[in-house]
């Protein structure tokens, strides 16, 4: 991905399913591109041990993230095992208006609904080099149980049909 921004900055959005290696990909990138900003979601959960606010996520209560939902404060949202998330707008304009390149690291639906707000912005499919692949990475976290592992790996069959919608597809084999 190019990081040089152009005058008026440039919207980067990367996707993927649950265990392809996103958040590692974009460590790397911004390790290597400090110039880029990335997005900071907002969410209804409750923080978890070691989060701190405005850096892993904005942390409201419903009744807020409605608030931003209903004033178009969010270029996309979602809700999730009954936690809504998504990316307030001010920031983002705020920062492609200073010209620099923004990076969003999203789910599907969400990559859908920036694309209606942000048509020229590129957006990056990332997929795992097998199913089988994929499956192995999500057990190997042994963090979720059956049923929930399940639910991944059938949202990744959807997620991956959805690949040709992207200006770019990667293959992560590497992260």
């Amino acid at each position: 991905m190019a990081a040089e921004a152009s005058a008026a900055g440039r919207l980067f959005l990367i996707t993927g399913p649950s265990g392809v290696g996103k958040g590692t990909l974009v460590s790397a990138l911004l390790q290597r591109h400090p110039q880029i900003w990335l997005s900071v979601s907002a969410t209804t959960r409750a923080p978890r041990s070691g989060e701190v606010e405005g850096q892993h996520y904005f942390f409201l209560d419903r009744a807020g993230f409605e608030a931003k939902v209903a004033q178009a404060g969010l270029l996309e949202w979602a809700e999730f095992a009954g936690n809504c998330y998504g990316t307030p707008r001010e920031p983002v304009e705020q920062q492609l208006a200073a010209g620099r390149p923004v990076l969003l690291e999203i789910e599907l639906e969400g990559a859908r609904q920036v694309r209606q707000s942000f048509p020229s912005g590129f957006q990056i499919f990332i997929k795992p080099p097998s199913f089988e692949e994929l499956e192995r990475r999500i057990r190997g976290r042994g963090t979720d149980s059956e049923e929930a592992i399940s639910r991944r790996l059938e949202r990744a069959r959807v997620e991956l049909a959805a690949e040709a919608e992207f200006d770019a597809v990667l293959v992560n084999d590497d992260l």
